[in-house]
Parts: C-alpha cells; sequence; structure tokens
C-alpha cells in the first residue's frame, strides 16, 4: 500500500484496507485490560520502584566506590558513637 500525499505535503496511510476504520470489540476490550494493567502499576509502590531503580542505575556502574563509601560512612558513625 503506498501512502498519498494530500495538498499540504503530509503523509497520510491507513491500516484499514478498504475496510471500516472502527475498532473491534475484543481490540477495546485488549485496551481496558491494559488501561488498567497501568492503574495497578502506578499505585503507590510505583514511586517507590523507581526511586530504586534510579539507585540501581548509578550505583551498579560504581560497586566497588559504592561499597569503600558505605564502608567508610559505617566507620565513621562507629568513632563518632563509640
Amino acid at each position: 500500500m503506498r501512502a498519498k500525499t494530500s495538498g499540504s505535503g503530509c503523509s497520510w496511510s491507513t491500516s484499514s484496507f478498504g475496510d471500516s476504520a472502527d475498532s473491534s470489540p475484543g481490540e477495546l476490550q485488549a485496551l481496558g485490560e491494559h488501561l488498567g494493567l497501568c492503574r495497578v502499576a502506578h499505585g503507590r509502590i510505583f514511586r517507590l520502584h523507581c526511586a530504586v531503580d534510579r539507585l540501581h542505575g548509578f550505583v551498579a556502574p560504581r560497586f566497588v566506590t559504592s561499597l569503600m563509601l558505605m564502608l567508610l560512612l559505617m566507620a565513621a558513625l562507629s568513632f563518632a558513637l563509640a
């Protein structure tokens, strides 16, 4: 199928291939299920999950450095509390 160009220079293409371009009941059901999963995924735990992902993305490439910093922090706290 070839895209047709309108007078404004925009290229338009359709996937209905001459049939009705309406959504089928199966497509609407699948969309509803997907949106339901998205709502569940963006619950209270979602922000925590994002924060852990960001922390992992920062720490993973710098594992040895992060480990040394944690050990130094623990040592400093143990001396401060002793």
